[in-house]
């Protein structure tokens, strides 16, 4: 598939990769307990066939993490993106779509972001996760990412110079935050992460804290009814962005948190197929293409 195919387009999954799944016995794999119910009428399965796909490991500091990567088959120097996961971790959904930005010719990189303080893929509820990613500190994370990007150069897979972020829900946030930490970044995407919030030792700041310091320009995409999220939260941001900033926030109205999660009874197809052309467009007119 061309890395510019502009007929290239989510689509709902089919009976065929249902039953290839496991969903249509009611057996999902690959997804965080507490994330359940997982809706298999809409999940998109995204085949490896024509990748290099699967776990590698990062040096980050002292420690070695897992990350989940994709890139095209043999690629070299593709633009790379980091995948930066939902509050549920590293899983099923987090790992598609890094394969399907591996066929359009990038090399997506999702590391385990949590993994020194906990698993977050075997707790049963969303109040087991919250102990676990208070524990983990933004510069840790932070510092996790250049890790990735790291390995993306030295393997030779990835341009460094052609760098985009992207996150959902927690990982909006830090969608935000490492725009303003790596001068490498050339344009994030922001899928209803937070903008405003308690501030501690291992949270110090939030986007609206560094709206006026990001390297690349970030788009936001929000959902309108988010009830964790509210309108008046992403007004704040806008105005801390001030007028001569060339990042954007786009709202979804009447759309919910997780409008993009098909694997989720929140996704919402037509803002998601909207947000992800918005995606795209907003990486290749930014220099990460």
């Amino acid at each position: 598939m061309s890395f510019h195919d502009p007929s290239w387009r989510l689509a709902d999954l089919s009976r065929r990769q249902v039953l290839a799944s496991g969903a249509a016995t009611g057996v999902v794999t690959g997804f965080a307990l507490a994330a359940q119910p997982v809706v298999a009428q809409t999940m998109i399965v995204t085949d490896a066939t024509g990748l290099d796909a699967g776990i590698i490991e990062l040096k980050s500091g002292a420690d070695t993490i897992a990350a989940y990567r994709a890139a095209p088959a043999g690629a070299k120097g593709r633009p790379v993106i980091l995948v930066v996961q939902e509050i549920f971790g590293v899983h099923e959904h987090i790992k598609d779509i890094c394969r399907r930005l591996g066929k359009l010719g990038y090399c997506a990189i999702a590391p385990e972001l949590y993994q020194r303080q906990g698993d977050v893929g075997k707790m049963k509820s969303i109040d087991e996760i919250r102990p676990i990613v208070a524990k983990v500190p933004d510069a840790q994370v932070m510092a996790d990412l250049d890790a990735a990007v790291a390995w993306a150069k030295a393997s030779g897979v990835g341009d460094d110079g052609k760098l985009g972020v992207t996150g959902f829900c927690w990982g909006g946030r830090i969608t935000w935050l490492y725009s303003a930490h790596s001068p490498k970044v050339k344009a994030g995407v922001a899928w209803y992460g937070r903008l405003v919030g308690d501030r501690n030792a291992n949270n110090p700041t939030y986007p609206v804290d560094i709206a006026t310091k990001l390297n690349g320009p970030v788009l936001g995409l929000y959902g309108g009814a988010d009830a964790g999220i509210p309108v008046s939260t992403v007004e704040e941001m806008r105005k801390a962005l001030g007028p001569g900033s060339k990042s954007q926030i786009h709202v979804y109205e009447g759309m919910p948190h997780a409008f993009f999660a098909d694997y989720r009874p929140s996704y919402r197809k037509d803002a998601a197929d909207d947000g992800w052309k918005r995606f795209l467009d907003w990486m290749r007119s930014n220099g990460v293409a």
